[in-house]
């Protein structure tokens, strides 16, 4: 699906099955609105009735007339239960940092709701309705980002989560920061009290997790469809050599991502005459160039198997216990976060590849000795440094990137008296990649940027640009104009115009009305 036709999704109905990563992103960063399934209402009343049974009948079920984790011992009267799940959200919703993006919230909001909508958490509809109707309406909790073990899934951010819908907490709502019930009372959506099962229905789980990492896996994906726009920017201004791109090539080496990468390539160069053929200039390129369609295509393949795993946990149920629909209640793992810790880890590592080339392409175009353009992409160097340091704050991204790159995943300590003995660090390892996504991005753009530098450089030697790349070309363009090349500017307030339009997709919007590009 083509960026633009993600923005202009505007609404997504749960069925519990078959949200997808774009419906996500559209409801979370575009802010479409969202419905329950008529179809599914049944289900989450019948799923309800049988938790109404288990409490009037006082059979012991855990989280339901237990206590929680180790507490499981402790039998809850039919009175008590009603208390025991507010204060499961007051004592639970402990976290700490920064609180989650506006977006990473929305979509853990969505996807706790999608989960909710199959039928198998005894959730009451009226306790789900608040839910989407706080999506709808944009009452965002305040959830700091740390706290969460992705154990019994992301209980402390949850519960989080939940507070504004009891009248407790705070909430952004309209741009503004408030207290969770002034925000509720502002959207003009009730407070609850919550009855048996609903808290741990709520919090239990890999929501926040899972957004987090979804997020940095959306943005990886843009990203990656832009480091071949970088890639064949590049390779056009240091007039790289096209037939390590030839079809035939990649075909007896079949990796998908590899050949989505060569297919890009040639499509984003096409009817570029600043391209050349091998032994016209020189017999082959270096790596970063000639070895692009196995480099970026290694890194496809990983969040290929990542957005695969995603797309099966934003529809799944991973709340404790699970309440079937024959009446069985039964108290298992589908809470903990190790099927996307270590997709998330993995993920990290992906991109991280694809800054690591970003930065080695950067270092090949403003390298007099590698590239033949004057040093830096500045007239009178020494005097001026011109794009010197831009190479200089890539490396010390790509640096940082190889240390958060290490595995989360493979990190464990263990909780609730030991009841819970092996933890996932799910959301450590989503937060990571997101992290690492944020650097990715920079280097990228500042590739692109100077790649267009170079090809300036050129003008007047009467070559032509690629379909593809000329719309790239013509993006950067458009807020990025050729930096004096006899005096030195501040060059950070260029990297910032640059790194804006990468977030926004900007260049790959236009360059996707031009060439086509596979990639998911």
């Amino acid at each position: 699906m083509l960026l633009k036709d993600v923005k202009n999704i505007k609404e997504v109905v749960l069925t519990g099955n078959d949200l997808s990563l774009e419906e996500l992103v559209a409801v979370s960063r575009y802010d479409a609105k969202i419905k329950v399934d008529p179809d599914a209402i049944d289900r989450i009343k019948a799923s309800r009735a049988l938790i109404d049974d288990i409490v009037d009948n006082e059979r012991v079920v855990y989280g339901v007339t237990t206590g929680f984790g180790s507490l499981c011992r402790v039998s809850i009267s039919k009175e008590d239960c009603s208390q025991l799940q507010e204060n499961l959200i007051r004592t639970h919703s402990c976290g700490y940092g920064n609180p989650l993006s506006r977006e990473v919230t929305r979509a853990a909001m969505l996807i706790r709701a999608n989960a909710l909508v199959k039928g198998y958490s005894g959730i009451r509809l009226e306790t789900l309705n608040v839910l989407v109707d706080m999506i709808n309406k944009g009452v965002h909790p305040y959830i700091p980002e740390k706290g969460s073990l992705g154990a019994s899934g992301d209980l402390a951010p949850l519960a989080h989560m939940v507070l504004p819908m009891l009248g407790l907490g705070d909430a952004e709502y309209q741009g503004k920061l408030m207290s969770g019930k002034e925000a509720m009372d502002r959207a003009g959506i009730p407070t609850i009290r919550l009855v048996a099962k609903e808290g741990l229905a709520l919090i239990n789980g890999t929501p926040i997790l899972t957004a987090m990492g979804t997020f940095a896996l959306w943005d990886g994906m843009l990203l990656l469809k832009q480091s071949d726009i970088a890639a064949a920017l590049t390779m056009e201004a240091n007039r790289g050599i096209i037939d390590a791109f030839d079809e035939r090539l990649h075909t007896i080496r079949p990796h998908r991502g590899q050949l989505d990468t060569a297919y890009n390539i040639r499509s984003l160069l096409k009817n570029s005459t600043y391209v050349t053929h091998q032994g016209e200039l020189k017999v082959q390129d270096p790596y970063s160039l000639r070895c692009v369609p196995q480099i970026h295509g290694a890194s496809k393949d990983a969040l290929g198997f990542v957005k695969e795993k995603v797309d099966i946990e934003i529809n799944s149920a991973t709340d404790n216990p699970i309440v079937l629909p024959d009446g069985a209640v039964i108290s298992g793992g589908n809470f903990h976060g190790e099927p996307m810790a270590l997709p998330f880890d993995f993920l990290g590592i992906g991109l991280s590849e694809i800054a690591n080339v970003s930065e080695r392409r950067l270092e090949r175009t403003i390298n007099n000795s590698l590239s033949g353009f004057p040093s830096f992409l500045v007239a009178h160097p020494g005097l001026n440094s011109g794009f010197m340091i831009t190479q200089y704050a890539a490396a010390a991204l790509v640096s940082e990137n190889k240390v958060l790159a290490h595995p989360a995943s493979v990190d464990s300590i263990p909780s609730c008296e030991n009841q819970e003995d092996l933890v996932s660090m799910g959301a450590a390892a989503a937060r990571k990649a997101g992290e690492i996504c944020f650097n990715v991005r920079r280097v990228i753009a500042t590739e692109i940027l100077a790649a267009c530098q170079a090809i300036d450089l050129r003008a007047g030697e009467g070559f032509k640009l690629g379909d593809g790349t000329q719309a790239a070309y013509d993006t950067v363009r458009k807020t990025n104009a050729f930096i004096a090349y006899d005096k030195d500017i501040e060059m950070f307030k260029e990297l910032e115009k640059i790194t804006d339009v990468v977030k926004r997709g900007d260049i790959l919007e236009a360059v996707e009305d031009k060439a086509d590009l596979k990639f998911f």
